[in-house]
């Protein structure tokens, strides 16, 4: 039996390539697995579809969509968890746990604004259910952040397109 082991890179070149080949559809599979704990970039989807000659409007409305959709995946896998397993298996203080919940209950589903950022957003997302945040005005929040993350990409990439020609 033989194994193919290839590179990471090339591993999502090639899944980043597919994705766009499936259109629209791989750019919502690729924005809502990027809003997961996936490793891919639903920036430079969004951008390989402008690219492609996707309609800005329909681009930016699919990845936020996508890109939401992962986002509550998170919020309700938080949900899920219960406190006493940050204290049991992860030896988080009470002390601590209290100071963010407090935290997540003064700020609430504005929180949620940041779900869009690299890295820190999937957590946020997270913790907003962790932390029982009100679920409608976090989705809402997080969908503004997420589609407003897209617009800005869509503007760069129409403003680069006009200096580089």
């Amino acid at each position: 039996m033989h194994y193919i082991c290839l590179p990471i890179k090339t591993l999502k070149t090639t899944a980043m390539e597919w994705l766009l080949d499936l259109g629209y559809i791989g750019l919502f599979i690729g924005s809502l697995l990027a809003a997961t704990v996936f490793p891919f970039s639903s920036d430079v989807l969004l951008v390989g579809m402008l690219i492609a000659g996707g309609n800005p409007a329909t681009t930016v409305i699919v990845a936020s969509l996508g890109n939401w959709c992962g986002g509550l995946i998170g919020y309700w896998m938080g949900r899920l968890g219960k406190l006493e397993w940050l204290e049991r298996w992860f030896k988080v203080k009470h002390e601590t746990i209290v100071k963010h919940q407090a935290k997540v209950e003064r700020y609430g589903p504005l929180l949620a604004l940041l779900t869009w950022t690299p890295f820190v957003g999937d957590i946020f997302a997270i913790v907003l259910g962790f932390y029982k945040a009100r679920f409608w005005p976090s989705a809402i929040w997080m969908l503004v952040g997420k589609c407003g993350r897209y617009v800005c990409w869509a503007i760069l990439h129409f403003y680069a397109a006009q200096w580089w020609g």
